[in-house]
C-alpha cells in the first residue's frame, strides 16, 4: 500500500480557511495540493465535479493531470455519492459494468467524497481515480475528510 501523507496535506490546506477567497478558488488549490500529495502516490487523477444547476447532473469543477468527462449525469461512482451523501470506495470498477462512467480505461479504482453542507445539501464531490485495483481504502477516506475539514469545507 501506497504511504499517503495526509497530515501535509492538511497542513497546506489549513491556509484556506477562513479567508476571503472563493469555494471555487479553494477547490482550485484543493486539487493541487492534493495532487502534488497523490499523484506520485498511486493517484492518476483528482478532481472536483459540482451540481449543474438543475441538479440533474455532475460538472466538472477542476482537475488535476488532464481533463475529464463533463457532464456526467448522476449515474457512476460520482453520481451515487452525490445521491447518498455517503463517501464511496470501488476497489474495481470494472464489477460496476454499466454503472461506471469511463474517462480514462486504465483507471481500475475511485474513491469519491461528498462535500455536503450544514443544511445537507451536497454542493460538490472530490473524486479520485487510480490505475491500479484496490488502491483506495476507508483510511484514505478519512485522510481525505481529514483535509477538506482543514480547508473548512
Amino acid at each position: 500500500m501506497t504511504n499517503r501523507d495526509y497530515l501535509a496535506m492538511a497542513e497546506k490546506a489549513k491556509s484556506l480557511a477562513g479567508g476571503n477567497i472563493s469555494r471555487e478558488s479553494v477547490l482550485l488549490r484543493l486539487t493541487e495540493i492534493l495532487w502534488e500529495g497523490l499523484g506520485p502516490n498511486g493517484v492518476s487523477w483528482c478532481g472536483f465535479y459540482i451540481p449543474s444547476a438543475d441538479k440533474n447532473a455532475l460538472l466538472l469543477a477542476c482537475c488535476k493531470p488532464k481533463p475529464a468527462c463533463s457532464p456526467i449525469g448522476l449515474r457512476g461512482v460520482c453520481g451515487q455519492a452525490f445521491i447518498s451523501r455517503a463517501p464511496m470506495v470501488v476497489a474495481d470498477v470494472k464489477q460496476l459494468g454499466e454503472n461506471y462512467v469511463a474517462c480514462d480505461p486504465r483507471d481500475s479504482s475511485e474513491a469519491v467524497i461528498p462535500l455536503v453542507d450544514a443544511e445537507g445539501f451536497c454542493w460538490a464531490v472530490l473524486d479520485l481515480d487510480s490505475h491500479e485495483t484496490g488502491a483506495f481504502t476507508h483510511d484514505d477516506v478519512a485522510g481525505l475528510a481529514a483535509v477538506l475539514r482543514a480547508a473548512a469545507i
